[in-house]
């Protein structure tokens, strides 16, 4: 949906457009660009929203695995969120990765100094390389502080498992009995997601306390899944941030990922695990 700048007035005065919606990640950076920050703000604006960030780590990473993680100091995560939210009035908010307690602590802190909600919590602790991005002594702090603050929480399957101390989902039921015990931690909702699962279609479940609807796409082969659960979580907050309820949100964003999944063969980019097409429904018109 376009946006105009400004409109005409009966009076013949300019009328100006409606603010455009502000969304806000905390999250690493991915310094190829198919992941993290670089993926969220790809993804706000592939949907009409205006993307702010705090960056909560420097990884040196491509397609192929990440090299190096350079974490940003706790003060300095306080200070970014402490100057997005004195200035910009953020709708919605999306939180990635986070790789050690004081930062996940930091976080907490200032989602509760600003009050924000609502809250998408992509619980990230493995890159689609395999590369391993949450320490172990970060899973309880992020039980503990996070889980409990977030509107959704969006883990895959071995995110799932990982959170709950269990083996992974192996079916629908796994999957909503999980994600039932997720909310017992505090989550609002939980956002199964099935793209590690098998089959021809990709089954996310999203767990409420009043039920559980069910969102399936058909799968897609490629290895070029770079990025998806930044891209959906990001979604989803996009969603919020225009003003869809969250089944809407979840909706819209799995049809999006579903696309940019369908799309990622075209773009050519890395020797590994390549991006997802975030700007799929933009490019080549």
């Amino acid at each position: 949906m376009s946006r105009s700048i400004a409109s005409s007035s009966d009076s013949g005065l300019p009328v100006a457009a409606p603010p455009i919606p502000i969304a806000l990640t905390i999250a690493g950076s991915d310094s190829s660009g198919g992941a993290g920050i670089q993926a969220d703000l790809k993804t706000f604006s592939a949907l009409g929203v205006y993307g702010a960030s705090v960056i909560t780590a420097l990884t040196a990473q491509n397609t192929r695995g990440v090299s190096a993680i350079h974490d940003v100091p706790d003060d300095f995560i306080a200070a970014q969120m402490d100057a997005v939210f004195a200035d910009l009035a953020v709708k919605a908010v999306k939180i990635g990765m986070l790789s050690r307690p004081g930062a996940i602590s930091t976080v907490a802190e200032g989602l509760d100094r600003h009050k924000a909600r609502p809250v998408v919590l992509d619980p990230v602790m493995v890159a689609a390389s395999g590369s391993r991005l949450l320490t172990d002594d970060s899973l309880a702090s992020l039980k503990a502080l996070l889980i409990p603050a977030a509107d959704l929480i969006t883990p895959n399957l071995p995110e799932a498992a990982a959170l709950l101390g269990t083996e992974p989902a192996s079916g629908e039921d796994d999957m909503r009995r999980q994600g039932e015990a997720l909310l017992a931690l505090g989550a609002r909702a939980v956002l199964m997601k099935g793209g590690h699962g098998e089959g021809p279609e990709s089954l996310d479940l999203l767990v409420t306390p009043s039920g559980t609807t069910r969102f399936s796409a058909p799968r897609h082969p490629t290895r070029n899944t770079h990025g998806t659960g930044c891209t959906l979580s990001s979604a989803i907050a996009s969603g919020l941030a225009l003003g869809l309820d969250l089944t809407e949100a979840v909706r819209e964003a799995k049809a999006y990922i579903t696309g940019a999944i369908a799309a990622a063969d075209l773009l050519h980019v890395g020797a590994g695990h390549g991006p997802v097409h975030h700007f799929f429904r933009l490019w080549g018109r």
